[in-house]
């Protein structure tokens, strides 16, 4: 099969390269060919931003016309002459000698191309750009659903209606994958009684490539056909299959295209199932056994967490599981462990019989490193993965952050490009973030005032557009469409509140006191305007209500024009907001928000964030770059925050944008943007993330996997002989006496321990004191070997000092595994302590 099957037909000559044009998702964040697909067919373009749907539906007499339009010409050759002399990265953003793997459920590339739900895909999209920038040698596999997320619709009563329009892969910039014969790339996934086809497509986003699986093929039954029909399907066994699609069928594609990558990286759970698939791959490589080859492809895994509540895991009952996994056959009969070691690695120890299958303790167990997205999400997923670690402190639980970022060229404004074009150059976002921050801090109030007000009056020009268009669509008499066309003020504070409706966020929290809202609102002098969006899962109730009753009140005649609901929140809508707004807000409960992308977003374009100090926030707030909401610390009130809320718009964010010098400009204000724009943006970039996983997770873990199966894999038996040996032995480890006797400046503690059937070189003895605050490292002291214990066949006394700066009652004994190029808990969490 050839891509000409996929392509729009009969391209007049000259214009042939349209078509790698339309084909190549860097137009999503790179508008160098705008033009020409607005000259093209302007109406199409503004409803699809879809090049490639546009070649379809474009008439071939509008076509051959621009073919023989020798200014169009030009354009094109002008636009094609970039984009070979765009640099691939302005410096090495890499060392790495193989491509990484990236596993997602869903990717949010552009409206073109609905395959995402929220926050997630955002990122994970934002993650694949940055790579093309950096020219960092990245490899994604997804899923390509029928349906996608739901599109929102808000009825004349403000309830929220779903709509599921069809993903045509034929109208997506998408191409099917080929294998080396040429062929349609189809790998097999075994189900119970039946094995699925699965047809694999590609989307080009710039130098990197994304795969999609496509389980709609017709040699497969109709219900299997749907497995790739929802985003998030309904029900757990779809689920479960989807996962099985991402993590077993996309490992195979890699191995049917070739690719053999250095580190895998999972984003989220849903992938976990690729552990599996890795090792097995190892097995029939090396002759490893399942256990062998876990230990070895473990050390190039790559998990990373976006979970803040144990509740939002997925799980699988043993019952479903057990369907698909049956223990006699099939897969599990492939890897020769059984359906009770599949169990094990996605449940605690010692946990119920009937306990579930979570996929996300499976990626714990199956990658050596593991990250959250935030600081403080670092120290919540410790507490959430605590059950796979007993008796761990939770400071030493192996989770460390790398905290989200956003590809900045995908949010910024067009006058807000202009401005950092003109302070740093064009190619600021491929070199190191740190160096573009003292350029842009030191722009001229006015011209970054001038980019505010600009930025302004084209949000408030969409948004009376989509409101006409949305108060049409529901069939209101022409005066109610013309008083959205008029609503908002393009020189009033525009406050912008827009993500999922989900309790946890408390979407609600500014109705808590509707009649203060509604002052703010309505000030004479100093008045604010304020737009919402968002959607409710469709089965969240709770959530449906709460975009019911802001529909409500931004329908109350008492508050004018100053509030806006605006259905349908996707992408495009983001960008319009986050370009537009001058202050973002934040109001989740803390600390449920794993990081939060979407306050991040603004920064390029000169807005602000008044938030509460949960995720991104807690990082990167001070005073001098935006407004905290509530307390610092511990969990969040709302009673107390939505007062907080009100006073800090009142008599902090208000006043500072309203109090202008003699030339009309907010200075205090503009000090903040500042701040902002060369403090924050920076460092809250995906240039900045994408850095800090090569460095810190991509090339340890490339370099590790090296490691372990070279020489047929000799390091991974050999650790995997040693683990199976200690987990064998060590409940027989126990500590005898314990002796501490003061010394000058502190004491001298003593403590018996008796090895029993653990090897003397594979245990390491240590004194430990809990930290002072949970944000501090605990402290740790080793203790030597000071001989054997007379009359003991295999009892040994262990010693150390400390010094006297904590009480001695403070410090511990403790014993735990010791093996060179074993991460310990990661990959053993065994530990004994003195009683």
């Amino acid at each position: 099969m050839s891509q000409a099957a996929f392509a729009p037909p009969d391209l007049p000559v000259g214009l042939e390269s349209l078509v790698d044009l339309a084909l190549d998702l860097r137009w999503t964040w790179s508008h160098h060919a705008d033009h020409l697909w607005r000259a093209l067919a302007p109406q199409i373009w503004e409803a699809t931003q879809n090049p490639w749907l546009l070649l379809q539906e474009v008439s071939r007499t509008r076509l051959s016309a621009c073919a023989a339009d020798p200014v169009f010409r030009r354009d094109l050759d002008r636009v094609l002459e970039d984009r070979r002399a765009r640099p691939d990265g302005a410096e090495p953003a890499h060392a790495l000698s193989r491509p990484v793997a990236y596993f997602s459920l869903e990717f949010g590339l552009g409206v073109a191309i609905p395959l995402y739900a929220g926050g997630l895909g955002v990122l994970a999209g934002d993650h694949l750009k940055t790579a093309s920038d950096l020219g960092v040698p990245l490899i994604a596999v997804g899923l390509l659903y029928q349906e996608g997320y739901f599109r929102q619709r808000i009825d004349a009563l403000g309830r929220q209606e779903e709509l599921y329009p069809y993903n045509d892969p034929v109208t997506l910039p998408i191409q099917p994958s080929l294998a080396p014969s040429g062929e349609w790339l189809t790998v097999p996934v075994e189900l119970p009684g039946r094995t699925l086809q699965v047809r694999a497509w590609r989307a080009t986003v710039g130098n990197v490539t994304l795969h999609l699986l496509d389980s709609n093929v017709p040699l497969n039954d109709a219900a299997d056909r749907g497995i790739t029909g929802k985003l998030y399907g309904d029900g757990p066994e779809t689920r479960l299959r989807q996962e099985m699609v991402l993590g077993i069928g996309g490992w195979r594609l890699l191995a049917a295209l070739g690719i053999e990558p250095g580190a895998a990286h999972l984003n989220e759970g849903h992938a976990a199932f690729a552990v599996l698939e890795r090792a097995r791959s190892a097995m029939n490589q090396s002759g490893l056994t399942f256990w062998e080859a876990l230990a070895g492809t473990r050390a190039g895994n790559v998990f990373t967490t976006h979970t803040s509540v144990a509740a939002g895991f997925d799980t699988f009952s043993p019952d479903i599981l057990g369907k698909y996994f049956p223990s006699d056959r099939g897969y599990l009969a492939s890897l020769g462990i059984s359906f009770s070691d599949l169990l094990a690695l996605g449940r605690a120890p010692g946990c119920h019989r009937d306990e579930p299958f979570r996929p996300s303790y499976l990626a714990m167990r199956g990658c050596a490193r593991v990250n959250a997205v935030s600081a403080l999400h670092a120290e919540t997923s410790r507490d959430i993965f605590a059950p796979l670690f007993p008796r761990w402190p939770a400071a030493e639980i192996p989770i460390g952050h790398v905290t989200n970022g956003v590809h900045v060229p995908s949010w910024d404004s067009a006058v807000a490009d202009a401005l950092w074009t003109d302070a740093c150059g064009p190619n600021r976002w491929r070199g190191l973030p740190a160096s573009i921050g003292n350029a842009i801090a030191s722009t001229d109030d006015r011209a970054v005032w001038t980019m505010r007000g600009k930025a302004r009056a084209e949000l408030v020009g969409r948004v009376r557009t989509r409101l006409a268009e949305q108060i049409a669509r529901r069939g209101a008499p022409p005066d109610a469409v013309g008083r959205g066309e008029r609503v908002l003020d393009p020189d009033v504070l525009t406050v912008g509140f827009a993500r999922r409706f989900a309790e946890y966020k408390r979407p609600n929290l500014l109705l808590r006191d509707p009649a203060a809202l509604r002052r703010l609102l309505t000030d004479r002098d100093r008045p604010m305007q304020l737009l919402v969006a968002g959607k409710a899962h469709p089965a969240d109730e709770d959530g449906k209500r709460l975009v019911e009753q802001w529909a409500a009140f931004a329908a109350d005649p008492a508050i004018g024009t100053r509030c806006v609901f605006l259905e349908d929140y996707d992408l495009s809508l983001a960008q319009e907001l986050v370009q537009g707004v001058d202050v973002w807000l934040n109001t989740p409960r803390r600390p449920w928000e794993a990081c939060g992308t979407s306050g991040m977003k603004v920064l390029v374009n000169g807005g602000l964030n008044a938030s509460v100090r949960d995720g991104w926030w807690a990082e990167a707030f001070d005073a001098d770059v935006g407004w905290a909401v509530g307390e610092p610390d511990g969990p969040s009130d709302d009673r107390h925050d939505a007062q907080s809320l009100i006073s800090v718009l009142r008599d902090e964010v208000l006043p500072a944008f309203y109090d202008r010098d003699a030339e009309g400009l907010p200075r205090g204000w503009l000090r903040r943007v500042r701040a902002s724009l060369s403090r924050l943006t920076p460092r809250f970039s995906s240039n900045r993330m994408v850095r800090e996983y090569v460095a810190a997770y991509y090339r340890p873990a490339e370099i590790a996997l090296d490691e372990r199966l070279s020489n047929g894999g000799a390091a991974a038996r050999a650790i995997a002989c040693c683990v199976t040996r200690l987990r064998a032995a060590w409940d027989g480890l126990r500590f005898g006496a314990l002796t501490v006797e003061p010394i000058e400046a502190g004491w001298q503690v003593s403590a018996e321990l008796f090895l029993n059937d653990v090897p003397a070189e594979n245990v390491r003895v240590e004194l430990y004191a809990d930290p002072p605050t949970r944000r501090e490292a605990p402290s740790c002291v080793a203790m030597r070997p000071v001989g054997p214990l007379a009359g003991t066949a295999h009892g040994f006394l262990f010693r150390a000092a400390v010094a006297n700066g904590r009480p001695a009652a403070d410090w511990t004994p403790r014993a735990l595994p010791s093996l060179d190029g074993l991460a310990i808990p990661g990959e053993l969490p065994l530990i004994t302590w003195q009683r």
